[in-house]
């Protein structure tokens, strides 16, 4: 029986097993740039889905990342970062993975097919209309895939749904729906390669672009992020000396006034009375720091 999409052929799989190694790794390396190249045509849609996720947020409701197999694995990386990176609270990320933490020790297939265990998952994260469901599935047919989506639609949240194939059954009812059209793998089905690749890279680009629309980017600089070791207090002390420019002991001076808030920080550095002061400019402008510098310019 023929298969297309994710389950297809890849055309020059064939003898692949009796290549000399680096013969197969330049192959196994050129699937993984086709993948990462169909990307380019999904920019207008991860735009879309940015911008719907970030005003879940900047509303006060959550992101809910869900998935099942490799494509919930690249849903959760995505999803642990946003706290560290641009310190959005834990408690506004939710991540359904089917199977939970026994998926992390053991990633089962059966868990994709309980589209009761998803239903159970969904009610209990207390999905709510205030909320954002970014669900994600390589065949855009993965039972547990379309139930989280199905209960966060009909409790009225927003959804964004990410699939391989086009035409995929995740898409029906999506408030944004974001087509990453990768090529057949190398390694006929292993969704993990060049689906799993592209997923990364949307799940990358649509964060990122939350960060700068929740105004915790500037100038390339991630000037909310939590600094809670030694390598990030670090960086925040660097961010703070070149935006603001000023040397590394003032910059640390700066930190250590504002509690450790780099936006603060620099707003002290501007002209700021104090980091009350400070803080008070960020909420005024939506927590933008190019705009609330304005006000000590």
């Amino acid at each position: 029986m023929a298969a297309g999409g994710t389950e297809g052929r890849h055309e020059r799989a064939s003898g692949l097993d009796a290549l000399r190694p680096v013969e197969a790794l330049a192959l196994l390396a050129d699937g993984q740039k086709a993948a990462a190249a169909a990307v380019d045509a999904a920019l207008d849609d991860i735009a879309a889905g940015a911008r719907l996720a970030a005003d879940a947020l900047l509303s006060g409701g959550r992101l809910v990342y869900a998935g099942a197999g490799s494509s919930g694995l690249m849903a959760m990386a995505d999803a642990l970062e946003l706290p560290g990176t641009y310190g959005i609270s834990r408690e506004r990320i939710v991540v359904l993975l089917a199977g939970g933490a026994a998926s992390l020790v053991d990633l089962a297939g059966t868990y994709e097919d309980d589209v009761d265990l998803a239903a159970a998952d969904a009610a209990e994260a207390g999905i709510a209309a205030a909320d954002c469901a970014i669900v994600v599935s390589a065949s855009g047919s993965t039972p547990y895939a379309l139930a989280v989506a199905d209960h966060a639609r009909e409790k009225g949240a927003r959804v964004i749904a990410l699939a391989n194939n086009p035409g995929a059954k995740l898409f029906a009812g999506a408030d944004v729906s974001i087509l990453l059209a990768t090529p057949p793998e190398v390694i006929s089905g292993s969704t993990r390669m060049g689906a799993g690749t592209a997923q990364k890279i949307a799940f990358n680009l649509l964060s990122t672009l939350v960060g700068i629309h929740l105004g915790h980017v500037h100038d390339g600089h991630m000037v909310n992020l939590k600094a809670d070791n030694i390598k990030l207090r670090s960086r925040a002390c660097r961010i703070v000396s070149d935006i603001a420019g000023v040397d590394a002991g003032e910059a640390e001076r700066l930190l250590q006034r504002s509690d450790g808030s780099v936006k603060a920080a620099v707003l002290l550095a501007a002209g700021a009375p104090d980091t009350g002061a400070a803080l008070a400019a960020l909420d005024r402008e939506g927590q933008n720091l190019r705009r609330a510098l304005k006000a000590f310019g």
